[in-house]
Formats: C-alpha cells, structure tokens, sequence
C-alpha cells in the first residue's frame, strides 16, 4: 500500500467536500479579548473573535489570571507526573474540594480535559458494573460516545430530548440490570436544553443511574453557576454531574462531582485518571479562582444573557436564519459546507470577524452553519459591525432570508 498517497487522496476527498478544516492562527490579547492578532504570511492582523468557548471572558480575569501567576510561583510549571504517583498537588484538592462544593455533592474528580473525564468515567461505570446498560442520547457528544463504546458495554439510542422514548426502552429492561442514562444539558451544536426533570422522572422510575454532561452550562446558568440542573433545583437528583474548566470557566481540565463512593471507583478503576499527568498546579488554582468569583458574582452571567439577546434580536429582525433555542449559543444556518467556509473566510478577510464554519461530522450534511456565542466582553461595536457584516454577506450571497414580522 502506498501510504502517503492513501493520506493525501482521503484528504483531497475532505477538500473536494469544502469541510477541510484551516486552523486561523491567532492569539488572544489578554485585557481586550473578544480582540486577537491573526497571524498570516506577510504578518498580522487585528480580529475579533465571535467563536470562543471562553464563554464569560474569564480566561482574562485578573483573579483567575494572579492565581495563576502566584502558583506558578510558590510550585513551578508542572504536577510533576500522575496523581497515583507524584503529581497529586494541594491544589487539586481545593479545586475538587470546590467542584464538590458548586454542585452539592459529596465528591469530585479532575481530569485533564472534559472529553477524558467523559470517556473515563462513562467507560469505567458502564465497563466494571456488572451486566451495565447505558441508554444514550442520540445527540451526545463524541467524548461520551467513545467513552460508551470503550466500556463494550450494551448501549441503547434514545431519541434526543425524549423522555417518553426513554421509558419505552427502559421498560424492554429487566429491572433488577444496572442501568445508565447518560445526557447533555445544553447540546452545543443547536443550544438546545434537555428536559431534565422529566428524564430525571423516568430514570427514577426504572432504577437508573443518571448521568449528564453540563460542560456548555457550568458557570453560565444558576445562581453560582452551577449549570442548568441548579438553575432548575435538580442537582441532588442526578448521580454524576460532568462539566469542564475549559470553557466558561476559562481553564482548562474536566471533572466528575457525585458521591464519594462513586468518585473514588472512578479514581481507583478508571485508566484515564491513573495513566496520565496531573494538571498543572497553576491550572488548578486558575479554575478555583474562577469557580469562586462565579459562584457569588451574577454581573457576568447577566451580561452576557442580555449580549446574547441582542445579536438574537437583530439577527431576527434581518432576517437571517438562525435556530431558535433557549440557550446563548447561536447557530446560523447556511446548509452547504463550500458556502459556510467561503463567508467564514469572508468575515475574516474583509471584516476581521472570526467564526469558524460548523460542517459533517460535527453536524449532520446540509446543517453547516456559523456557530456564533456572544460574551460579556463583545461590545455594542463588536456586535454592530459582525451583523452589518453578516447582512451584507447575505445579500452578495443571494441566501434566503427569514420574512421579517412587521
């Protein structure tokens, strides 16, 4: 076999489909983010950013920001190896002592990044409880997926958001079997939300372990952040609560919060906790900071709910078509990958505007999209000047708009 042209041929392939994926170099200007330097081949330029999953802007806050630096000066760069070993640092514990903490659970457990945590402890749980059955959203994100896939373990598809096609597969159970339910809170594609309590319900009903992934909601819905199943008083229902550091909160690292019992079996079975270094101290102090200042500032979440509002409102009254969810991410729908690349090159080369374009596998063929999500940070300016943008792309593109209500 010819190994180098099976490589170039399968990615000509991806090319020919316009879904090839070109990393924009930039980087980000601590103080003034949305605003990054793009770097191209004859230098920079200045854009803002409208893609980020730093999703409150704390990835500059100068809490998170002197935690860091003060950490990195009491400890050094690195854990120094895995926890099991070397690597475990005192400020892993007060950063799992405060996940606990934020989501009222006995426990938590670090990872080095949300998809570990996801695969690591979906595929330990549904692996090591004997004769385990997990029942997935259809929608779940890839992390869970492949975390369910490694454990071997049986799974059935459920149709995303219904409970009620949730009961039906989990009466076909024998009640006695261990079983998993395993779910988003917000789907990060659509933003739409799942209808917690009455999965709660039903799992309740059958016996079933819950668990959900609320990565694209912790630090952005609840009183101190603590996602959507606190903002809907839900916590103490669930039996693992999964999130991230990286994106509302600013960090980087992913973690699981449930019982002690639990969390330690994760900790003591799960080979992507065991075989791999610690996060960086620093990290960790970074995320703790965050955690704490959203646990009693709502000024950001605020904000941020109401620049949501804004682009919505005018993306509306333009007519441009977007899908309508009750959440702050903001997908706006162009149905064809060479279009979707063409005005996210479009934005950036004429506009200094950047959002990656959405295309398959993430999304389904003829779903691309701009997948927009405004911050606390994004100006009246920022905002003004990405939809002038947007309209007149629309309008060179000759792409259907909405009809506008008068």
């Amino acid at each position: 076999m010819d190994y180098e042209s099976y490589f170039g041929d399968e990615l000509q392939a991806v090319r020919d489909e316009g879904r090839y994926r070109i990393f924009a170099e930039i980087e980000r200007k601590a103080g003034s983010f949305p605003h990054a330097t793009r770097y191209v081949e004859d230098g920079t330029t200045e854009v803002t950013v409208w893609c980020s999953n730093d999703y409150l802007g704390m990835g500059q806050h100068p809490k998170v920001t002197q935690a860091m630096h003060d950490v990195i000066d009491q400890c050094g760069a690195g854990a120094g190896g895995t926890r099991n070993i070397s690597g475990t640092n005192h400020h892993h514990v007060l950063l799992e002592n405060e996940l606990a903490d934020l989501h009222g659970k006995e426990d938590a457990l670090l990872f080095t990044s949300g998809y570990v945590s996801n695969w690591a402890a979906l595929g330990t749980l549904a692996a090591r409880i004997p004769g385990c059955v997990v029942l997935s959203d259809a929608l779940n994100h890839a992390s869970m997926i492949e975390g369910i896939r490694h454990s071997r373990a049986e799974c059935m598809i459920w149709e995303h958001n219904s409970p009620e096609d949730l009961d039906r597969k989990l009466a076909t159970l024998d009640p006695d079997r261990p079983k998993l339910v395993a779910f988003e809170s917000v789907y990060s594609m659509d933003g739409d939300i799942a209808p917690i309590s009455e999965i709660l319900d039903v799992c309740e009903k059958h016996n079933a372990m819950s668990y959900i992934d609320e990565v694209h909601a912790v630090g952005l819905y609840g009183p101190r952040g603590g996602g959507v199943a606190e903002r809907e008083g839900l916590m103490d229902r669930i039996t693992v609560i999964e999130g991230t550091l990286g994106k509302a909160f600013g960090v980087m690292g992913g973690y699981i919060a449930a019982s002690r019992n639990l969390c330690d079996y994760v900790r003591t079975f799960a080979s992507g906790f065991i075989f791999t270094t610690a996060l960086p101290p620093a990290i960790a102090a970074g995320a703790c900071a965050s955690i704490r200042h959203l646990k009693d500032s709502n000024a950001e979440r605020e904000r941020h709910q109401e620049r949501v509002q804004k682009v919505r409102g005018a993306l509306d009254r333009m007519g441009i078509p977007h899908l309508d969810n009750p959440s702050h991410i903001i997908p706006v729908m162009v149905g064809d990958a060479h279009k979707c690349k063409f005005i996210s090159d479009w934005l950036m080369d004429n506009h200094g505007i950047y959002v990656q374009p959405i295309n398959y596998p993430t999304v389904p063929r003829g779903t691309e999209r701009l997948r927009i999500t405004p911050s606390p940070v994004h100006s009246d300016g920022d905002i003004d000047r990405l939809l002038n943008a947007l309209s007149d792309i629309w309008s060179r593109c000759e792409l259907a708009r909405r009809d506008v209500a008068a």
